[in-house]
């Protein structure tokens, strides 16, 4: 009867995969991000300046809110 073990571990494989899976939800939260922020800026710009002194920001503070 033939037998084979099943508890090696292969070295590397793990590794290799998890650096993919990292690089590809650090991408993904990176446009996800972008996105927020562009949404963000696009609602601030469409506000009046009367609206932006109301919630206590100026025209040229919207690129700092955000933290570009």
């Amino acid at each position: 009867m033939a037998t084979f073990d099943t508890t090696r571990t292969t070295y590397g494989s793990a590794t290799v995969a998890g650096q993919v899976t990292r690089f590809f939800h650090n991408a993904l939260s990176a446009v996800q991000n972008w996105n927020e922020a562009r949404i963000t800026r696009n609602a601030l710009s469409a506000l009046t300046d009367r609206e932006l002194e109301d919630i206590g920001l100026s025209r040229g503070s919207i690129e700092t809110f955000i933290g570009r």
